[in-house]
């Protein structure tokens, strides 16, 4: 791992995948693509006129509609796609025309191309879905990776069941389909607790002298017809029968005290307990709980998934040293869990807010151990900003607040109510909450903006309010905020800060902040717990109930 440096990409995935990630580069991908669950995810899309839609700009929404971006998608994947994916979408068409599905299969499909080509010939792909669109998703994986290269359709058996059972049974799974590249693939077969009935009906022995449990194991084969396998056993009792061992491994394992023959019996092979790793895990998993508020690990992430769930996935599919790659990252779990079990880690999302919380998420973890990190796509200077806001003004947006420690005050029609973003802080001394109400503007600006702030921060009753701007101000800008007057907080009246300040992205740069009291405090989001680096001895059971544990206010 010496001389790499993990990357975390602002951007989006079809062109990071393009530009940046090299043929046959990656071991493992996991992705949890968004669609449709009324939830907030991590995709924009624009209206099918080709203009921004105001219901799609909330960060995390989930809505893939048909539009440019769709079709051109669909046409790629026809004309340049594997002729299998190619045939595919066009009988996808005829049954679904220009519906959402499938512009939501044709913007995987082109994602899915290329995630076949940066998987090394070893590497395989775990793509999380619901029942939504699963069926259309393995048709479209089969295309691009072929059906003798389909793995597993594992059953994630959440706790939680999602709606009522009025109609229908409850649903309480999600798909994850499993694909490797080839079929030379990385497989570690995965292991969890044995059943304490489990171990009752079937390790029921106890030796003796040892203490040991143990079972007493079938040696007998199934098939008659092996006549390599036919011979006298025990030696001299006159009893032939066929085996499921060779003569010379059979007599090597008596010799050892490992072969018993009960009274009235059939040999059978003594199985210790204490020699097993556990119950070997299949393909339903119903061991890993879903988050819910009072997890560890729940950052109020809607569609956030249990570290245990992510560990099994990178472990059975890659070694340490191994490149993890999520396209969809959303808050970070598969990069957190990638670092924590000392792999190499790619992670791509298209929305800062994103971006920022998988910063503050790496932070909070490892503290000093976390690996040094390359920031991709993330504006560093002025020029880069600019460029931005021409790409995508909401997500300047969303850019420029957090560099300031502000979260979005949008709601999820868009509406902003002239409040673009807002800093909730806590007084220290007094308890009480303060409230700081920021408006962003990347075009043009005047005095009237100014003006139209100052009128806002009256209604809503905010403390300080701030003018974050791309461009630089005016001079009657400047003056019309002075004119606001100084913030006097009551508990310390010798102290004034301005009501109403403009700050500009090249002094944001610059490394000026918010002015405002020190002992008003913030956290934007729930802190991740700390976690340790991969331990030797650290199994999957004990991540499993670590993990589980109901969350401690007082002990975290």
């Amino acid at each position: 791992m010496e001389g790499w440096k993990n990357q975390l990409y602002f951007g989006d995935n079809l062109e990071v995948l393009r530009r940046h990630i090299p043929v046959a580069s990656i071991d493992l991908i996991y992705l949890d693509p968004p669609f449709n669950s009324n939830a907030t995810y991590n995709m924009l899309f624009k209206e099918p006129s080709g203009d921004q839609s105001a219901a799609q700009i909330a960060a995390f929404d989930d809505t893939w509609k048909w539009g440019p971006q769709a079709e051109e998608a669909f046409d790629e994947a026809v004309m340049a796609g594997p002729p299998d994916l190619a045939e595919l979408l066009k009988a996808l068409h005829q049954v679904l025309r220009r519906s959402n599905m499938l512009a939501y299969l044709s913007m995987m499909a082109v994602r899915l191309v290329e995630m076949h080509r940066v998987l090394k010939p070893t590497g395989s792909l775990f793509l999380h879905c619901d029942p939504t669109a699963s069926h259309y998703i393995k048709l479209i994986l089969d295309s691009i990776f072929s059906p003798k290269n389909f793995r597993n359709e594992i059953i994630w058996e959440r706790s939680q069941p999602k709606g009522h059972a009025t109609t229908r049974f409850s649903r309480a799974h999600d798909t994850i389909f499993y694909y490797s590249k080839s079929e030379k693939l990385v497989f570690n077969p995965q292991f969890t607790e044995h059943d304490p009935g489990y171990l009752e009906k079937f390790y029921r022995h106890v030796e003796p002298e040892t203490g040991r449990r143990y079972h007493l194991d079938n040696l007998l084969n199934p098939n008659k017809e092996r006549p390599n396998l036919t011979y006298e056993f025990p030696p001299g009792s006159g009893t032939v029968r066929v085996w499921r061992w060779t003569q010379e491994r059979m007599m090597q394992a008596w010799a050892e005290g490992r072969v018993v023959i009960p009274e009235g019996g059939v040999a059978r092979y003594k199985r210790y307990l204490d020699e097993m790793q556990g119950t070997l895990v299949k393909d339903i998993w119903y061991d890993i709980e879903h988050l819910h508020g009072s997890s560890k690990e729940h950052m109020g992430y809607q569609t956030q998934k249990p570290e245990a769930l992510l560990a099994r996935i990178i472990r059975a599919a890659s070694h340490e040293g191994d490149v993890v790659l999520d396209p969809f990252c959303g808050c970070g779990t598969a990069v957190a869990v990638a670092e924590r079990l000392q792999r190499r880690w790619i992670g791509i999302d298209v929305t800062y807010l994103a971006i920022d919380l998988i910063r503050k998420r790496l932070a909070d973890s490892f503290g000093k151990e976390r690996a040094e990190y390359e920031e991709i796509g993330i504006p560093r200077d002025v020029p880069s900003a600019e460029r931005l806001f021409k790409l995508d003004p909401f997500q300047f947006e969303y850019w420029a607040l957090a560099a300031v420690g502000a979260r979005s005050a949008r709601d999820k029609r868009g509406a902003d109510r002239g409040i673009d973003g807002v800093m909730n802080l806590r007084d220290e001394y007094s308890g009480e909450y303060k409230k700081i109400i920021l408006q962003v503007k990347g075009g043009q600006v005047s005095v009237s903006q100014v003006r139209d702030l100052k009128g806002v921060l009256e209604r809503e009753k905010g403390e300080i309010g701030v003018f974050l701007t791309l461009r630089k101000p005016t001079r009657q800008m400047q003056k019309e905020a002075d004119e606001a007057g100084p913030f006097i907080d009551q508990g310390f009246p010798e102290k004034r800060f301005p009501r109403l300040q403009i700050l500009t992205i090249e002094e944001i740069f610059a490394g000026k902040k918010i002015n405002f009291p020190t002992w008003w405090s913030q956290d934007t989001f729930k802190k991740a717990t700390r976690r340790r680096k991969n331990n030797p001895e650290e199994s999957q059971n004990n991540l499993l109930k670590e993990l589980q544990e109901p969350y401690d206010a007082g002990g975290v």
